[in-house]
């Protein structure tokens, strides 16, 4: 895989998620929300959406998109969730349905999401579910959203049992990536969307992770031409992963490096504010690469090169405290077993032959992953 440079003045980038009949376009570019409506009206079947999003975002862009909405002749309707994963949830995917029936959306009605991941993903479960399934465009606000969650079709609320574990593959008919929204992120949701952008370059771009070494601290202080470069790069290598393997039979899989070990914890944390989701897949990144050391898999260096950089620019290397107590290996390791990517009941995990080099095995001793999993949580 290599990097794509990028001129924050140029015209939009688009990159191209070939599904077939059910292929889109990624547009990336500053100021593109202020150009919604046109961009987004060749996708839309009927002059009509229902926008999804949350009461910070609503606050920062909803009044943009509407207003661009309006000049494209393009009617609406919005649906505002509280922030954060809570909103993840039957209860609120329940109210979402019937807001949209209320407001009679039809078949040709196409769903916005407007916001970050937990709002993508809350949105594109709904357009899978409503009328049997609707259309619906990712507007994502958020750097995590705009690498990862937006590309690709997967949509999910979360369990008691764990995240993400109903939903469907559902994909959007448009990405349309704004990178001026990143400006109006604090610096922890920034770093939060930088764990998944280092994800690529760990799973086979190891020339990437290399860049990120030398230009993260930059891009995470608002270089323009860094930010956009890593997006385009990100988004250019899951539209490649998702053509070969739409539905996570085998190559796609390898996208989940650090999430195995980062949604137990997530779990563990009650999806509140105490972790984020990109903080938790920056530890499950750590883990995954001390488990492959430990079983002799990975260089120990390689280890330490993942760990160092997450921690130089600010991310968390090692478990939270809940209320001033460590979390229990015992809990952690039964909330794996819950993982949608059990089979046979084993987990699968990703684990790597170092950096840029992820593969994905079952073969895991448990001795091994209890060994990891403790020393994690007695480190934090």
């Amino acid at each position: 895989m290599t990097a794509v440079s990028a001129d924050p003045s140029a015209a939009p980038e688009t990159l191209r998620v070939d599904l077939g009949d059910r292929s889109y376009d990624i547009l990336v570019g500053a100021g593109l929300l202020d150009d919604a409506g046109r961009l987004m009206a060749p996708v839309l079947r009927q002059k009509r959406v229902f926008i999804v999003t949350d009461e910070t975002v609503a606050g920062l862009h909803l009044g943009t998109l509407t207003g661009t909405l309006d000049a494209a002749g393009i009617r609406h309707d919005a649906y505002i969730v509280a922030p954060g994963e809570a909103s993840k949830s039957y209860a609120i995917f329940e109210r979402l349905l019937n807001a949209m029936l209320e407001a009679r959306c039809e078949r040709a009605t196409t769903v916005v999401a407007l916001g970050g991941g937990v709002v993508g993903d809350l949105a594109g479960f709904a357009a899978a579910a409503l009328l049997r399934g609707v259309d619906f465009v990712q507007v994502p606000t958020t750097l995590l959203s705009q690498v990862d969650s937006s590309v690709g079709g997967k949509t999910g609320i979360n369990t008691p049992f764990g995240k993400n574990l109903v939903g469907a593959f559902h994909q959007p008919r448009l990405v349309l990536i704004d990178t001026d929204t990143l400006g109006t992120l604090d610096r922890r949701e920034l770093l939060a969307g930088y764990a998944e952008v280092v994800k690529y370059g760990l799973i086979d771009d190891p020339a990437f992770f290399e860049r990120l070494e030398r230009d993260g601290a930059a891009l995470i202080a608002g270089d323009e031409a860094l930010r956009r470069a890593a997006i385009l790069t990100s988004c250019a290598a899951k539209a490649r992963v998702v053509t070969e393997d739409e539905r996570e039979g085998g190559r796609r899989a390898l996208l989940n490096l650090g999430h195995t070990f980062g949604h137990a914890l997530e779990a563990e944390c009650g999806y509140g504010g105490t972790l984020l989701h990109g903080e938790a897949v920056a530890i499950g990144m750590v883990m995954a690469f001390d488990l492959s050391a430990r079983l002799d898999l990975c260089p120990a260096e390689d280890a330490a090169r993942v760990r160092a950089h997450l921690a130089a620019v600010g991310l968390p290397v090692t478990p939270p405290r809940l209320e001033g107590a460590r979390l229990d290996t015992d809990r952690l390791i039964a909330h794996m077993a819950s993982d949608k990517k059990v089979a046979e009941g084993k987990v699968t995990f990703v684990l790597a032959r170092g950096i840029g080099q992820a593969f994905l095995t079952r073969d895991v001793a448990p001795e091994a992953l209890r060994a990891t999993v403790a020393d994690a949580v007695a480190a934090s």
